[in-house]
C-alpha cells in the first residue's frame, strides 16, 4: 500500500478549523480507495513568533524536506505579527526555498454557489509565477523618514524563470482546451514585459498545438469579468497573477471556494497546498469558516501524488455538498456542518 507523509502547518487564524476539516475528508478518502496518509502537524504560526521570535525554526525547511507534501491552513493575524514579517518568514520562505514556482488557482462555479457574473460557464486555470518577479524582495529604503527619503522596489525576471512558467502554461493548456492568455503590460513596462512577450513568443514556436493570445493585464481583468467564459489557462508573472487570482475567486462565489498549489514540478522536494482566503482572525471564535477551499486544496495535493481518482472523488463530494445548498452562503452553515455534508457525500 503507498503511504504518503504530509506536512500540516495550520498556521492562524481560522488555519487549524480548515486544516481539520480537509484532514477528515482526506483521510476517509485515502481509507476508501486503499492509500496510506500520515500528518505531522507544526505549531508554526504568529503565535508561535509571539514566543519565539520566529514563525517557523532556523530548522524549518530542511525539517519539511523529506515530506511528500505541505497542507497549510492561513498565516496571518495582522493585529499581532505584521504581515511583512508573518508572510516572509513563513509563506514565501517555504516557496521559495523549496522552489514551488508555479502556483495554480482554478477558478469555476461549484453547483448552486451563486457568483456575481450573469457568465456562469466558465472554467479558468489561472498559473502564477510564485518566486520571482514583482515580489522577489529586491530594493531598499535610503534616508528613511526624512523628506529625502528614497524607495526602490525592483522587480527580478530571469530568462529560466519566465521561460519555466510559460512552458509551464503551455503544458496545461495542451492538457486542456490548447488555449493560452499571456498576461503582460508591455506598452508601460518596456523591459520586464517586452522580455515576457519575447520569451512568449519564442516558446509558441514549440507548441503548434496551442493558440496563444497575449493580453494586457488591464484589458484581460475586464474580459474575466465581461466574458470569461471565453478564458481557459492564463499565466502571469507574480503581481500581475496575485490580483487576478482574486479576481477569479470573487467570481467564483468569493475566497472560501479558492484553492491553490504551489507547485515544484520536478518532484524532488514537496510542493505546498493551500486555500487562496486569509485566516479571517475576526471570524476564528465563531466555527463558521467555509472548509472548502482547504478541501478543494487538499483534492490538488492528491491528484499532484498521482491519485487522481481519489481526488476526483472529493470534487464530486463537494459539489454533492454544494448542490444541496450546504457552504454557498458565507456564514450560514458551520465549518462542522459542511464538513459532514462532505464526509457523507464520499459514502
Amino acid at each position: 500500500m503507498k503511504k504518503y507523509d504530509i506536512a500540516l502547518i495550520p498556521a492562524d487564524g481560522i488555519g487549524p478549523q480548515v486544516i481539520d476539516a480537509t484532514w477528515a475528508v482526506l483521510s476517509k478518502v485515502a481509507d476508501q480507495n486503499g492509500f496510506g496518509l500520515s500528518g505531522t502537524t507544526f505549531p508554526w504560526s504568529c503565535a508561535y513568533y509571539k514566543e519565539t521570535g520566529m514563525m517557523m525554526p532556523a530548522d524549518g525547511i530542511e525539517t519539511l524536506r523529506p515530506f511528500d507534501a505541505i497542507l497549510l491552513g492561513s498565516v496571518g493575524w495582522p493585529a499581532q505579527v505584521p504581515d511583512s514579517v508573518s508572510l516572509h518568514g513563513l509563506l514565501l520562505t517555504i516557496r521559495k526555498a523549496f522552489d514551488q514556482y508555479a502556483n495554480m488557482r482554478p477558478h469555476r462555479l461549484l453547483p448552486k454557489v451563486n457568483g456575481p457574473l450573469k457568465a456562469t460557464d466558465f472554467d479558468i486555470l489561472c498559473i502564477r509565477e510564485n518566486t520571482e518577479g514583482e515580489y522577489s524582495g529586491a530594493g531598499g529604503r535610503v534616508h528613511q523618514g526624512s523628506p529625502a527619503e528614497v524607495v526602490v522596489e525592483t522587480s527580478i525576471f530571469t530568462r529560466r524563470g519566465v521561460e519555466r512558467i510559460l512552458r509551464y502554461g503551455f503544458e496545461q493548456a495542451r492538457k486542456r482546451s490548447g488555449r493560452l492568455a499571456s498576461v503582460t503590460k508591455s506598452n508601460a513596462q518596456r523591459h520586464s514585459m517586452v522580455f515576457w512577450d519575447e520569451v512568449t513568443h519564442e516558446l509558441a514556436t514549440e507548441y503548434p498545438d496551442v493558440s496563444v493570445t497575449s493580453y494586457h493585464v488591464d484589458a484581460l481583468a475586464a474580459r474575466m469579468i465581461m466574458a470569461p467564459e471565453s478564458l481557459d489557462v492564463i499565466v502571469a508573472s507574480n503581481l500581475f497573477g496575485d490580483i487576478l487570482t482574486d479576481m477569479g475567486a470573487a467570481i467564483q462565489g468569493g475566497l472560501g471556494f479558492a484553492a491553490s498549489a504551489n507547485i515544484n514540478p520536478d518532484r524532488s522536494v514537496p510542493s505546498m497546498f493551500e486555500p487562496v482566503h486569509g485566516s479571517a482572525p475576526d471570524i476564528a471564535h465563531l466555527g463558521i469558516a467555509n472548509p472548502v477551499a482547504t478541501i478543494w486544496s487538499g483534492a490538488m495535493m492528491l491528484e499532484h501524488l498521482g491519485e487522481k481518482q481519489a481526488a476526483d472523488r472529493i470534487m464530486a463530494a463537494i459539489a454533492a455538498a454544494t448542490e444541496k445548498g450546504i457552504g454557498v452562503t458565507p456564514g450560514k452553515d458551520k465549518t462542522s456542518a459542511i464538513t459532514a455534508a462532505v464526509l457523507e457525500a464520499l459514502d
